[in-house]
């Protein structure tokens, strides 16, 4: 299984480098993960919805450009669908079997995702209703992700 993590914005401080590169360490015994960064778009504190548009659809552009056109893809937003950490290892069994081998997980930058790259999901995944900085996200999904592939294997995980 091919899992590619296609974020915005890259990881500047070493503590999120770091707590990525160890999930991605622990997934390498169940899927080939990838992470993809693409440049976010520098956004000023006070933004007007016209000018957060245009931030999103730039960004988006340059996600849409990423994804692999056999991929199924799912989107992290707010509005998604929420699961418990069991109900998400059986969804995600049910997306490896209609993802023909390639899933891309798409987590937007501090403005969310552009309405087409919303479109382009076969799942739109929430963690909460919370909004969390990309970077920690990152790091949240990844877990999530890990603990799926060991609640599926029967492995032992930390409730």
């Amino acid at each position: 299984m091919n899992v590619t993590l296609l974020t915005v914005g890259s990881l500047k401080e070493r503590y999120w480098r770091e707590a990525v590169a160890e999930y991605e360490k622990r997934l390498s015994a169940y899927c080939k993960f990838r992470l993809i960064e693409v440049k976010d778009e520098k956004t000023p504190d006070a933004i007007d919805s016209a000018a957060s548009r245009r931030v999103r659809q730039k960004e988006g552009e340059r996600l849409l450009e990423k994804i692999d056109a056999r991929s199924l893809v799912v989107t992290l937003e707010i509005q998604g669908k929420k699961f418990d950490s069991e109900g998400f290892a059986a969804e995600m069994e049910k997306l490896e079997e209609r993802s023909r081998g390639e899933l891309c997980f798409v987590i937007g930058g501090s403005l969310g995702l552009s309405p087409e790259v919303s479109a382009r999901a076969a799942l739109h995944l929430s963690f909460s209703d919370f909004t969390f900085p990309h970077q920690l996200m990152r790091v949240l999904f990844l877990e999530q992700l890990y603990r799926s592939y060991r609640i599926r294997t029967g492995a032992p995980y930390h409730k």
